[in-house]
């Protein structure tokens, strides 16, 4: 201890030094914008290897790896002086305060006055808990809340571990940055963004909220487009928090060749749940860039969009909700790029789903009533077709181990009603016939709507029945597992289900006409009861082996029921697809995929069924099997007005033989694979497969698929195709992926196309022109994408390019290209670009060719 220094110089140094710490603590706030308020009551603790105080300066001083405790922060520094006569408090030397948050602030020198207010840091480095950066040569605090940092730098990225002076990835380098704690706001004036040092942006003046902000008003990131048809776009949104728990996005959206698209977003939390509401406008300006009606929008001035979700809780069981979107025309939302939730789509199809819906559920019951509205999105579909579904009420309960019978005992329902304007139709064998046909405003031909030459139930399906058509089932079954002595599973079941059905079509006018030369029209109510019993049979037997356990299990199935009746007054709604594979080869309730269509007579399944675990992570599961018709008329054989059920490998007494693989002989490679064969010639009649492999480094897949032709239900060509996506993590930053899906059997459809031009010609050559024909071959390209991406703890940098080529059967006639660009600066927001390649509009989008 030096001479002159006391105990009550101790003393003194502690309640000075008690004064500089408050105020230091309150610079703190300028990285963290959280400044807890002092409590008197709060003691200090004072750590330093000498506390000097001179008489002659007035100043008191800890010296020495000092460090000083305070309201759950540290200050640590070489030295620090109070100044008595100047009222200033000076830290020097590896001065650090460490914030109770963890934000940690660093200088070479900290010179701050005593009242609090005013101060000066040299050299300042900030690290917040959510490790971004502040950085200035000297920092500067005015009127007790405002912070200004000289030659500022800020930045999210973490410094180069080898060489911290290396400019990181990305950083905002400004004349001056200004921290207003009042309005939580950080201001950059005369700001550059820099990428590895290099400035690649100026913004003048630019502004953010702090990092103790969650909501808060101002501008987001824009958004751009170009496209030959909307011109180059720029939409800058503007966000509104009017409230903690409500919101309003406004996004104008200028585009050179169509003017202002306007869209507002409202979004609203309640104590119970929330919803959002989206709107979209705009007035063309240049209408003629789109197609005239029915094949476009060209005719219209206005167009726009509305769409809202929501989802309450009434109680922890029961909730309700709705997703329903409309717009004024079925092009909107692809033309001008509006992301819309609803819109499920396929290479071919493309709809909007509204929904509304009640659902409740238990641990073993379950209720959902719901709506649906579809709006198509497509040229090809008619508004009139598509039904109307109100309501859709499910219910489902199970109970376990029913006293009186043990096992399981379910009850299902379902009620079902919808309506219908117009009928729908498909031609077989293929289609050629269009229920609409005609020419545009501007001159062009179309022909739209499937349709059929000759109304008649052996060329002509009806897809759905235009007028009302209503449906309600009950089910109660039951089953129970029994096992033997000797381990043979013996599974009993019965069930008994009721039908009652109303059907009343609407045959006036075209083209509901055509349906009475098919189906019975006559308005009717009528029921059908349907009971079944079942047996299955199971014989698990295990074997134990150096590399692995296996066991193999022989499965017999036989279910007994009457006839299926009125399968053709039946207006098959929610059965019309029936894929007969392994998985619904055991299926107790049958194997058509809804209610309208019920699985009769007698029916035995068998197959043999193979697991296996080889090792920790090794594993094998395999299905051979197949079904026999023992009695009674087969489902499977009759058809119904869209003849479901036939060439499905059902229709015959003994089906086509089903099987299916699932094998994973070590960790991230997984091998799937279904297929169907022909009960006498073993030829496939559909194969499914798929291979995945996945580790951090590397993922890849291929799938494959083959479905034969399937007349009597209009398919009358083979489908076929493979896929392939893989991604490779090149760096642990970069990683480059790939896809493509390849059509192997297009090439039949140009032979075809080019067959019937030829003959057209053949006919009258003097007035058409020879058609050529291209050999594409056999591997055509459906699509094709690649991207690339690089993502640190700061920064996501993603580029793509996707190429869908045209399918001219669809009224496309330009391959779609596509270049997606997004760049996503941590705490600073994402810029998004998307760029159509070569005015690639297609007139299927209800574009112009020219476009």
């Amino acid at each position: 201890m030096l001479p002159g220094v006391t105990r009550m110089a101790r003393l003194a140094a502690a309640t000075a030094l008690a004064s500089s710490l408050a105020y230091v603590l309150a610079f703190a706030g300028t990285a963290s914008a959280q400044t807890p308020s002092a409590k008197p009551q709060d003691r200090m603790v004072v750590d330093a290897r000498e506390l000097v105080y001179d008489n002659d300066k007035k100043t008191v001083s800890a010296v020495g790896d000092v460090q000083i405790l305070y309201q759950g922060r540290t200050i640590e520094a070489d030295k620090v002086t109070y100044d008595q006569a100047g009222k200033r408090v000076v830290a020097t030397g590896n001065a650090r305060i460490t914030e109770a948050n963890g934000t940690v602030i660093t200088g070479d020198r900290f010179n701050l006055t005593d009242d609090f207010r005013d101060g000066f840091i040299d050299s300042l480095r900030v690290v917040n808990p959510d490790k971004t950066r502040f950085s200035a040569p000297r920092a500067e605090r005015t009127d007790g809340e405002t912070f200004i940092f000289e030659k500022g730098i800020y930045t999210a990225c973490e410094p180069c571990k080898d060489n911290p002076e290396k400019p990181p990835l990305w950083q905002v380098r400004a004349a001056r940055i200004i921290h207003k704690k009042a309005e939580q706001t950080i201001y950059y004036e005369e700001a550059r963004l820099e990428f590895l040092g290099v400035p690649m942006a100026y913004m003048p003046y630019m502004s953010g909220p702090d990092s103790t902000v969650k909501r808060k008003s101002g501008f987001l990131s824009p958004k751009f487009i170009n496209t030959g048809a909307l011109g180059f776009g720029v939409g800058l949104p503007y966000f509104i928090n009017l409230a903690p728990n409500y919101d309003v996005t406004v996004t104008p959206t200028y585009m050179s060749r169509q003017g202002l698209l306007g869209q507002v977003e409202w979004r609203h939390r309640l104590m119970n749940g929330s919803y959002t509401v989206r709107a979209s406008g705009i007035f063309q300006q240049e209408k003629e860039a789109f197609l005239a009606a029915p094949l476009g929008a060209g005719d219209d001035t206005f167009r726009g969009s509305v769409e809202t979700n929501g989802k309450f809780f009434i109680n922890p069981r029961w909730s309700f909700g709705w997703n329903a979107s409309m717009s004024t025309d079925r092009w909107f939302y692809k033309n001008y790029r509006i992301l819309n939730e609803g819109v499920s789509s396929t290479t071919y199809l493309q709809e909007s789903i509204s929904t509304a819906y009640l659902n409740g559920q238990s641990a073993n019951a379950w209720f959902d009533m719901r709506g649906y509205y579809f709006q198509p999105l497509t040229s090809t579909d008619w508004q009139k077709q598509q039904p109307v579904v109100l309501p859709v009420i499910d219910y489902n309960k199970r109970v376990h181990k029913p006293s009186f019978l043990g096992g399981e005992l379910t009850f299902n329902a379902n009620v079902t009603h919808l309506t219908r304007d117009a009928a729908a139709f498909q031609q077989l064998p293929q289609q050629t016939a269009y229920l609409v046909s005609g020419t545009t405003s501007a001159g062009t031909g179309y022909s739209l709507y499937d349709g059929c030459a000759v109304y008649r139930k052996d060329s002509c399906l009806i897809r759905g029945l235009a007028g009302n058509v209503a449906r309600a089932t009950a089910e109660v079954s039951w089953r129970r597992n029994f096992i033997d002595p000797i381990g043979q599973v013996w599974t009993p079941y019965a069930s008994v289900r009721a039908d009652i059905f109303s059907v009343n079509p609407d045959t006036t006018g075209y083209p509901n006409s055509n349906v009475r030369t098919i189906a019975d029209t006559s308005d009717e109510v009528f029921g059908r009861a349907m009971p079944a019993i079942g047996l299955m049979y199971r014989y698990p037997f295990v074997a134990k082996t150096s590399w692995g356990t296996h066991i193999i299990e022989p499965v017999a199935q036989i279910v007994a029921r009457p006839n299926e009746t009125s399968s053709l007054r039946v207006a098959n709604e929610d059965a019309q697809s029936l894929v007969f594979d392994a998985n619904n080869l055991f299926e107790w309730s049958g194997k058509f995929s809804g209610y309208n269509r019920v699985e009769g007579g007698t029916r035995a399944n068998v197959g043999a069924l193979y697991t296996g675990r080889f090792g920790k992570e090794g594993f094998a599961n395999l299905l051979l099997g197949q079904s026999y018709h023992l009695g009674g008329r087969n489902s499977f054989a009759t058809g119904d007005l869209l003849n479901t059920g036939l060439d499905s490998g059902l229709e015959t007494d003994t089906s086509d033989i089903v099987a299916r693989a699932q094998v994973s002989p070590f960790a991230g490679l997984f091998l799937t694979g279904a297929t169907r064969l022909n009960q006498t010639t073993f030829e496939t009649q559909r194969i499914d497969a798929a291979a995945t492999y996945a580790t951090s480094v590397v993922s890849a897949s291929i799938g494959y698929g083959r479905y034969e032709p399937q007349p009597n239900l209009g398919i009358y060509r083979r489908r076929e195709g493979v896929s392939l996506s893989g991604s490779l993590l090149v760096t642990p930053n970069w990683r480059l992926r790939a896809g493509v899906l390849f059509d192997l059997d297009k090439y039949k459809y140009d032979r075809e196309v080019r067959s019937a031009q030829y003959a057209n010609w053949l006919a009258s050559p003097s007035t058409i022109a020879i058609p050529k024909y291209t050999d594409t071959g056999l591997f055509q390209t459906a699509s094709t994408s690649f991207g690339i991406n690089y993502t640190d703890e700061c920064t996501v940098f993603d580029v793509s390019y996707s190429q869908s080529y045209a399918d001219r059967q669809s009224g496309a006639t330009k391959d779609t290209r596509t270049v997606m660009f997004r760049l996503e600066l941590r705490t600073l927001g994402e810029l998004s670009y998307s760029q159509n390649l070569g005015g690639n509009a297609s007139t299927g989008d209800g574009v112009t060719s020219s476009q």
